[in-house]
């Protein structure tokens, strides 16, 4: 399609949605999520009946690390029950909750899970959908030069990924119609995404016309002003964000770093388990409060690693060395009730010595049946060089959804390989079909709880 055709067609979708927005109709302005929703932390770990004795994973009996005690001013309002004196770096199993079954639903939908109050909405219109558009979903793209429009309902996208450059000299209003156009063009609306941690990956607080500041990286932020501006800091942007018409953060960034060398160092905390545990909950707690969900990563966790976005990097660390630090951080996040975790390509050897964590079953199991997470589960980007030698000729799609990840980060260029790739796998039964179903059942249930359904 010629550029011309795709601006015209652009801007008629947003006249419409202006011809009739006193109905509220075409709306895809950012909405309060639902008071069922915030509290998704209530329901956030899996029930007795589906949780399975691990093979790898153990409570641990290490000491809790020392720390300051939080002054009351930093504590977030929507702060969780910690009145029992139990210490947030002492990582243990998900706890056994008894779950009432949802009448008509299969019994592996039924696990108590965060979304749970979405499950019959989501069951029922999963019902609908076709094999292309159940895959379709689990997808999200970066966002094509054009006819991004055209591109997501010919392959059913369930997101799309923006990036600096997808905001450059843009006002306010032009991004909030922007990205209620690509939404409202599609049978399930469109996730919108984006990368704002702070400091060095910024995508929206480093233009003027949409922040009045750039935002700094929490590192920064703890050094300047402690909790206090940890917590101002994630109000402020998730409010930007949820204006703006975003649903996700990838953020917060959950990894232990303490070396200037390590890769991750200027992204992290910098601080041990217990405070960076401290710093995750606030984030959390406070962004989905606003509407904005938060991504937990990199699961599970960072370390020392070298860069993985041209080459491979594993970490050699022991499980017990995970379990003391780099997993607390994430057990704090799901307990606040994290909608996403993005797992690493990073080969954690303890877990899985042959396939990076992304493409690893055995840590998929670790954070499902083990640390009780039953959100969505995202890869970092399938086009990195981290991953290419290790999906056996298929694309990294497929490897990816055989691990056990709901959700797959892709270049748009990626899109119709990525599509038919998983399409041609489930219909000579290297996928079963309960595997993409079961996922898109997810993403749809979190799609309800968001009112974008």
């Amino acid at each position: 399609m010629k550029k011309h055709t795709r601006i015209t067609k652009a801007a008629a979708v947003f006249a419409l949605c202006v011809s009739i927005s006193a109905s509220g109709a075409c709306s895809r302005q950012p909405v309060k999520m639902s008071e069922k929703t915030a509290k998704a932390s209530e329901n956030s770990h899996v029930s007795e009946t589906t949780k399975a004795e691990s093979s790898v994973w153990k409570p641990s009996g290490a000491e809790s690390e020392s720390g300051s005690e939080q002054s009351p001013d930093v504590q977030s309002s929507a702060a969780s029950d910690t009145s029992d004196g139990s210490d947030i770096s002492q990582v243990s199993k998900a706890p056994e909750t008894s779950v009432t079954p949802i009448p008509g639903l299969p019994d592996e939908y039924n696990d108590g899970g965060i979304f749970s109050e979405y499950y019959i909405d989501a069951y029922r219109y999963l019902a609908t959908m076709t094999l292309d558009e159940k895959i379709g979903q689990m997808l999200m793209s970066g966002l094509p030069a054009e006819d991004e429009i055209e591109i997501a309902r010919e392959n059913h996208l369930g997101g799309y990924l923006l990036f600096g450059n997808d905001f450059a000299y843009q006002t306010k209003d032009q991004v909030i119609s922007k990205i209620s156009s690509l939404a409202i063009s599609q049978k399930v609306p469109l996730c919108i995404a984006v990368d704002e941690e702070g400091g060095d990956v910024t995508r929206i607080g480093a233009k003027k016309e949409l922040s009045p500041h750039e935002f700094l990286s929490p590192r920064e932020l703890y050094k300047r002003g402690g909790m206090a501006y940890i917590q101002s800091d994630a109000d402020e942007k998730a409010t930007l964000l949820h204006e703006l018409g975003i649903d996700v953060n990838l953020a917060p960034v959950c990894d232990i770093s303490t070396n200037k060398k390590d890769f991750m160092y200027s992204r992290s905390l910098g601080e041990d388990a217990k405070t960076t545990s401290e710093f995750v909950r606030i984030v959390t707690e406070l962004s989905q409060k606003r509407g904005v969900s938060v991504t937990l990563k990199h699961f599970p966790g960072y370390g020392s690693n070298t860069d993985t976005h041209y080459g491979s990097s594993v970490d050699t660390r022991t499980l017990e060395d995970l379990k003391k630090s780099d997993l607390v951080p994430f057990e704090a996040g799901i307990k606040a009730g994290a909608h996403f975790v993005m797992v690493s390509h990073n080969i954690v050897s303890c877990l899985d010595e042959d396939k990076p964590a992304s493409m690893s079953e055995k840590v998929h199991e670790l954070l499902r049946k083990d640390m009780g997470f039953t959100g969505l589960i995202i890869t970092d980007d399938l086009s990195m060089g981290a991953i290419s030698k290790y999906t056996s000729g298929e694309t990294p799609a497929v490897a990816a959804v055989l691990a056990g990840n709901d959700i797959m980060i892709i270049s748009s260029g990626m899109i119709e390989s990525s599509l038919n790739s998983i399409k041609a796998a489930v219909q000579s039964g290297k996928i079963s079909e309960d595997t993409i179903n079961h996922a898109a059942f997810r993403i749809l249930a979190w799609k309800y709880a968001k009112r974008m359904m």
